[in-house]
């Protein structure tokens, strides 16, 4: 009975070595996570730039070469000039190293705009096929719009948020400055006549 354990034991343990090192060999590979950011700028009532930064990141544990990112996912019906480049290319990008690229857009037109994954394709030295991932996606992008009862709410959150503790104190100080300054109304007219 003892045998047949250690037996099991044995096997168990060759499986989990040759599992984990079968993992191990393709954990040893470039490993790139992009996250895409938008920032909207009102420049007056009928113009409005759109700036875009793509963080681009590898995680993995090998370096990737001839790395490219594409963002052509921007409508030219939309979108009337561009500041910048929707695409760039590094020629590597080590591991645990980051690397930003920044664009901006204007555009005319109002509208919701619902944007696709940018694209990063890169070689690995080991595979022959250019690998391929791509960036975060974005929440639709409301271009040229008034602001919504919603959004009229968030910013009173982010006032009150912001400025709500400061205004407690000095609603504080000021009742309190008014309890200390005014008489009380014991000592001024409630005394009995004998």
């Amino acid at each position: 009975m003892a045998k047949a354990f250690s037996l099991t034991i044995v096997a168990a343990l060759s499986m989990i070595f040759i599992c984990s090192a079968a993992f191990a060999e393709s954990g040893n590979s470039p490993f790139i996570v992009a996250h895409r950011r938008v920032s909207q700028k009102k420049m007056n009532s009928d113009l409005e730039r759109v700036s875009i930064s793509i963080d681009i990141y590898n995680a993995g544990s090998e370096t990737a070469y001839d790395v490219t990112l594409t963002d052509d996912s921007w409508a030219q019906e939309v979108f009337d000039s561009v500041i910048g480049n929707t695409s760039n290319t590094w020629e590597k990008l080590e591991s645990g190293s980051l690397v930003s690229h920044s664009f901006e857009l204007e555009s005319k037109v109002k509208t919701v705009y619902y944007g696709a994954p940018a694209l990063i394709t890169y070689r690995v030295p080991t595979k022959s096929k250019l690998q391929e991932a791509y960036s975060t996606p974005i929440l639709p992008v409301k271009i040229l719009s008034d602001p919504t009862h919603n959004e009229k709410i968030e910013i009173a959150k982010r006032l009150v948020a912001r400025y709500g503790s400061h205004v407690s104190v000095i609603l504080l100080v000021g009742l309190f400055a008014n309890v200390v300054i005014s008489p009380s109304k014991s000592a001024t007219g409630n005394k009995k006549r004998r």
